[in-house]
């Protein structure tokens, strides 16, 4: 599995194995007994839940205290006040997925001029550097995810298809990224593919542009969501218009998983791998703290998953077994 995409810099991808800590680095964390802050965009996506997961274990196995999790419900104001709150606090590091670029750059800035180490989530807000403003930014290959939806719904449209392209209004780079991808792909490899984009400011939003979206244009054959949550209530509310049209998406959540078992409109998901994402980024900000270099970008490719090898991409992405409702909608379990 190899990276496609470059990092917001334009920096060559590192794997996580650069990150890799070692016997003596954990027990020299153990000494220090660290004190950690992770600031999320949410707390409610399954996605979020297993990237923690994989943070803290790393932290508890070193000794580090994470003092608070922070959900920032999408909004940069509140990102920007829960920064400045934990600057006062004076943790070691802090772990941030910034929710927008211009808008968070500045309280992200203050963190590391607060002396606090601060590595980032799958987004550099605009104008930060790696080395001067944050040590390193943690990711999955974005771009990679746009392909490998791209390649996932290229053989089910006949020529001359006509696509929905839902994006996210926000100046996100994991999510522009894939959506780039995504065009890029279909635009080299079938040329013929006609694409219709819109973007949605919030999850709620998408489900009634997907439906403006297929009236504007009758014989749209399929859909690309930048990822699942908005997916699943764009199929949910297609399907209620008698509209069960092809999508594709990014992000193995378990009710996608279902979904695609179920071989209904789902026909692909670029899934990412949160925990082991977790796992790098705990790693990096330990490293971090021994003082100790690290890749201005580490990134974890993407797995391509089907109903045909959905179980075990789940095992593998989420560390446990499948959804029972996916094992028996696949006549694996009674």
């Amino acid at each position: 599995m190899t990276i496609s995409g470059l990092g917001p810099h334009g920096e060559r991808a590192a794997p996580p194995e650069r990150v890799t800590l070692l016997p003596d680095d954990r027990t020299a964390a153990k000494a220090a007994a660290w004190r950690i802050a992770v600031v999320l965009h949410t707390l409610e996506s399954d996605w979020a839940k297993q990237q923690l997961a994989g943070m803290v274990g790393i932290f508890g196995d070193c000794g580090a205290a994470v003092i608070d999790v922070v959900d920032c419900g999408f909004s940069p104001a509140r990102q920007e006040a829960e920064l400045d709150r934990l600057i006062a606090q004076r943790p070691d590091a802090i772990v941030s997925l910034p929710v927008a670029n211009e808008q968070v750059a500045a309280a992200h800035a203050r963190v590391t001029a607060a002396g606090i180490k601060l590595v980032l989530l799958d987004n550099a807000p605009t104008g930060l550097l790696p080395g001067t403003h944050y040590t390193a930014l943690v990711s999955a290959d974005n771009f990679g995810l746009g392909k490998i939806a791209a390649m996932g719904l290229a053989p089910h449209l006949a020529q001359g298809a006509h696509v929905g392209v839902l994006g996210f209004a926000a100046d996100f780079f994991a999510t522009n990224e894939r959506e780039i991808a995504f065009g890029k792909w279909l635009q080299t490899h079938r040329p013929d593919v006609h694409l219709h984009s819109a973007r949605f400011g919030r999850i709620d939003e998408a489900a009634m542009l997907a439906e403006r979206m297929a009236q504007e244009n009758p014989g749209l054959a399929g859909f690309f969501v930048v990822w699942d949550t908005p997916a699943l209530g764009v199929a949910r509310h297609l399907a209620t218009r008698g509209l069960a049209l092809p999508m594709v998406t990014v992000d193995l959540g378990e009710d996608a998983a279902i979904e695609l078992a179920k071989g209904g409109s789902f026909l692909c998901i670029a899934a990412q791998q949160p925990f082991q994402q977790g796992v790098a980024t705990a790693q990096t900000v330990i490293l971090t703290l021994l003082g100790r270099p690290v890749p201005a970008w580490v990134a974890l490719p993407g797995i391509a998953v089907t109903a045909g090898n959905v179980v075990e991409s789940f095992q593998t992405v989420w560390r446990q077994p499948a959804p029972k409702e996916v094992l028996r909608l696949l006549g694996l379990a009674r």
